[in-house]
């Protein structure tokens, strides 16, 4: 399955909202510790809300609902900022405040040129690299129950044969 994160392209602000949101709160903390003094000017503080999440049958067929999911989002200035500052906006899975908010932070600083190579280093690669190892783990996880049914046919098949003779 394809992620924003398997792109090896330059970030755009859609690439980096992605791995925001999936980012561990212990991850924002540790890239963000020196932006996070600042007292953002609230557009909209972090609030927890239902979302619907629709699938697709066979990934690419009809959608239907699949079910609700529990949200949070927020949308902030940085307080050092100018009214004409970028906004930062974030929506994570869950009902982490800290998290919501430490993510808008990450995308307001993000939309700034000089801040960016920066938290490109420190924040955007290390959150790449958890989020591909955590697929990676997944993946293996997986692969321990799957069942080969053609190995599973010949070694049937086999015993059988063995019972004639």
């Amino acid at each position: 399955m394809f992620h924003t994160f398997d792109n090896s392209s330059p970030p755009t602000r859609q690439s980096w909202m992605a791995l925001l949101a999936r980012a561990p709160q212990h991850l924002l903390d540790h890239a963000l510790a020196s932006h996070t003094d600042t007292q953002p000017q609230w557009l909209r503080r972090p609030e927890t809300g239902l979302m619907m999440v629709q699938g697709r049958v066979g990934g690419t067929g009809e959608r239907f609902n699949l079910g609700e999911v529990t949200v949070t989002r927020c949308a902030l200035r940085l307080s050092h900022a100018n009214s004409e500052a970028p906004v930062g906006v974030s929506y994570v899975l869950g009902r982490n405040h800290r998290q919501a908010q430490l993510a808008a932070v990450a995308d307001a600083l993000l939309q700034d040129p000089t801040q960016h190579p920066a938290l490109e280093v420190n924040l955007l690669a290390p959150l790449r690299a958890h989020l591909q190892q955590e697929q990676a783990e997944r993946h293996a996880r997986a692969q321990t129950t799957k069942v080969d049914f053609l190995t599973v046919a010949r070694e049937a098949g086999a015993d059988d044969e063995g019972d004639e003779s």
